[in-house]
């Protein structure tokens, strides 16, 4: 396909989203299925540019002018690809699947033009009932806070050191310019896709099938890592999903002591049997979602939450997710995070540790949740996460990082914008002696 037809693949995709307010990755591979003549290359720029356009969305209306489907692919091919407007044009002659655009004029205003005089809201390309949330947590700062959450996401890798080093995996992915991430002290990044590039599937590569790594955002990992999962000990990953961090801790553990893993999710926690066999771990029972587990109660060194939440900190990666976020499903995951925190405190031993963790930078998902926890639940203090940071990320420093403080203690929050992970917040609750 020329760029003319994948532009006019972009604006039918965001035009179906927005008409049947569906999630991309459904509308594209609709798409994908209708028009098989279409190459992977092809799919790949379609994406791009459908993604940027959802990532941007209020800017780039801001910016050109025109708030439709046309006029957003239009900015993001813009942008995204490095053209000037009639480099575009030029570009799109003589195509004939190539849509309508909007003027040279309009496109050129459109690039001489940023969103410093758009309304907050708009420049931080969030919905305008976010905003003041953000700005509760961020501050001053919260519009360029939101805004990294706009930015293409790199592609992390954690490696599996029950099987390999970082250095080994560095050289076999040397390919794809693999390189040691800066936090996570078993973190790989791969820079983002730039133009009409792709990421490698690095599940096809052989580090991946012998179980050298996962693919896992330096976010994840380091919330992982602040559990503080030692070897020998008793952990219950509550709400394993997929079992992402399951296997994390299982690596920081050595292969010892027992994580017990459950999801009341079955679909969820199907994917974790096969993860596990790869990356050579034992010391994981994995719960069915009927499963009684009173036996557990009062006895884990260690109980991670990794709640339900909006996952407004992987916007990045989920950018349709914003704009169809809405109050009424932030107060229904506020309450299942309420029923969860309780759920998990019956199986924390005196001494233990409750490690909540969302992949959310709202307040009311994160330091909201725990001090209504606080309030109702007698026997756990927050303890002080700031300088296990410090301690945790080589070179790090306190300041590095969201502090957010609750109750007697400390928890944190990542963002792309201060550590360049997916937004994530960490909060770990110990149960009195």
């Amino acid at each position: 396909m020329r760029l003319g037809g994948r532009l006019s693949a972009a604006i039918d995709i965001l035009t179906d989203i927005e008409a049947r307010h569906r999630p991309v990755a459904q509308s594209l591979k609709d798409w994908g299925i209708s028009h098989r003549f279409a190459g992977s290359k092809d799919r790949s720029a379609i994406g791009n540019l459908v993604y940027d356009a959802l990532r941007r969305k209020r800017s780039y209306a801001y910016r050109m002018g025109e708030d439709t489907p046309r006029g957003i692919v239009t900015a993001a091919a813009l942008d995204g690809l490095g053209l000037d407007a009639s480099e575009l044009l030029a570009a799109l002659e003589g195509d004939r699947f190539a849509p309508n655009l909007p003027d040279e004029d309009v496109m050129d205003r459109f690039l001489g033009r940023d969103a410093s005089g758009a309304p907050d809201a708009v420049a931080a390309d969030v919905p305008d009932w976010l905003a003041p949330k953000l700005q509760a947590l961020f501050g001053d700062a919260w519009v360029r806070e939101a805004a990294a959450l706009s930015d293409r996401p790199p592609l992390d890798l954690r490696v599996n050191t029950l099987k390999a080093e970082r250095a080994k995996v560095i050289e076999a992915l040397k390919p794809f310019a693999a390189k040691a991430s800066e936090l996570s002290r078993t973190g790989i990044r791969i820079a983002p896709i730039a133009g009409d590039g792709r990421h490698p599937n690095v599940q096809v590569e052989a580090g991946f099938q012998k179980g050298w790594f996962e693919v896992q955002d330096e976010g994840s990992q380091l919330a992982a890592a602040l559990c503080g999962a030692q070897p020998g000990n008793q952990v219950l990953d509550l709400c394993a999903g997929a079992g992402g961090k399951t296997l994390a801790l299982a690596a920081a553990m050595e292969n010892t002591g027992q994580i017990h893993s459950y999801d009341g999710d079955r679909q969820r926690l199907a994917p974790i049997y096969e993860r596990l066999k790869r990356a050579g771990v034992r010391n994981v029972q994995v719960h069915d979602p009927r499963a009684d587990l009173s036996d557990l109660e009062g006895a884990m060194d260690i109980v991670l939450v990794d709640a339900p939440c909006t996952g407004t900190g992987t916007w990045r990666r989920r950018p349709d997710a914003k704009w169809r976020l809405s109050e009424a499903a932030l107060e229904k995951r506020v309450a299942e995070q309420d029923a969860v925190l309780d759920q998990a405190a019956r199986f924390v031993k005196p001494g233990g540790r409750l490690v909540y963790v969302t992949c959310s930078v709202l307040p009311n998902e994160n330091g909201d949740r725990i001090s209504a926890f606080l309030e109702r639940t007698n026997g756990f203090v927050v303890d002080e996460l700031g300088e296990v940071w410090v301690g945790l990320v080589p070179g790090s420093h306190k300041d590095g990082i969201h502090r957010v403080s609750v109750g007697e203690g400390t928890a944190l929050t990542m963002t792309p914008a201060t550590t360049g992970t997916d937004g994530f917040f960490v909060c770990a609750i110990r149960k009195q002696p």
